[in-house]
């Protein structure tokens, strides 16, 4: 949306962005307080958080290594990172 900053800025404000821009367009992104952190908007993070959930509880259950990387299309390495996440060495998630 094109706003002119004219109408937005305060007139100090608007006399230092222009000694910079000199009538060219610029992008001005939302500050870091305003973004929603990665996956927050679509949802990604939750399931993923989920899914981890419940590979570790099936592995605390006694399902193999091998048979959750079927199961989830995840490798080896991937597996026992998620597990060992829930055994308390890292609690990041």
């Amino acid at each position: 949306m094109y706003l002119n900053a004219e109408d937005i800025l305060p007139p100090r404000l608007l006399r230092e962005v222009q000694e910079y821009v000199q009538g060219r367009e610029v992008y001005i992104p939302k500050g870091a307080d305003q973004r929603a952190g990665w996956g927050q908007q679509n949802g990604a993070k939750q399931r993923i958080r989920l899914r981890n959930q419940e590979i570790r509880r099936r592995y605390a259950a006694g399902e193999h290594v091998h048979s959750l990387m079927e199961a989830y299309y995840l490798g080896y390495d991937s597996i026992r990172k998620i597990v060992r996440k829930g055994n308390g060495k890292n609690t990041s998630e």
